[in-house]
């Protein structure tokens, strides 16, 4: 007797096979990869520069200006991973994946090229928005990943492999390119780097 088909598990490999493959991944899987490689680049791009920022430029007429940076930076840290947890519910409940996803992309980019404005209170507005960016962004996208395969595939794991090379490929490169630059044209720079990401997203669900 042949085993029965998950009718739901059939219209998965249907629309994968319809959409075509590359080394064995959905192509989607590829369009995530460079999306998330560009959205780390202009991430770790900014933070090469954000501890020296606040001590040059916001906290420089403070006597304390070391202690005010590693404040920020400490608390910006902890509110961008705290808000994927709220971030996660609400594209959950209400906006989906992929409105989050782009939404969050969105926000980042702002925070990214509102920072290159050197005053402080653009300054605390540019972290808030990557903040609430990120929080939209970095669930979701890891979680499409994973959706793009059937209940128990073997492929997920070597997915999600190459899903974090880009991870490391954007985090590699972006202290190097950003880093290289004076405050001003290295926000730019991850704010560009950010919009690159969010076309790679959109091309990828047009596709």
């Amino acid at each position: 007797m042949l085993p029965k088909i998950d009718i739901k598990l059939e219209k998965q490999l249907t629309t994968e096979y319809e959409g075509g493959t590359v080394l064995g991944h959905p192509k989607g899987l590829y369009y995530l990869f460079f999306a998330e490689l560009w959205e780390r680049f202009s991430f770790y791009g900014m933070r090469a520069l954000l501890t020296l920022y606040m001590i040059d430029v916001i906290f420089q007429s403070l006597v304390d200006r070391d202690f005010a940076t590693a404040a920020v930076y400490s608390s910006y840290g902890s509110l961008v991973y705290a808000s994927t947890v709220i971030g996660g519910r609400i594209s959950d409940k209400v906006l989906g994946m992929r409105n989050s996803i782009f939404l969050g992309g969105i926000l980042m980019a702002i925070g990214h090229f509102v920072l290159a404005i050197e005053n402080n209170l653009a300054f605390f507005l540019a972290l808030s928005f990557i903040i609430v960016g990120n929080g939209f962004f970095k669930p979701n996208i890891s979680t499409m990943v994973g959706q793009l395969y059937p209940a128990n595939d073997r492929r997920i794991d070597s997915a999600f492999t190459i899903f974090y090379m880009g991870i490391n490929l954007g985090a590699f490169f972006s202290p190097l390119v950003c880093g290289s630059m004076d405050f001003k044209w290295g926000f730019l720079a991850a704010g560009i780097g950010m919009l690159i990401g969010l076309v790679a997203f959109v091309l990828g669900q047009k596709k």
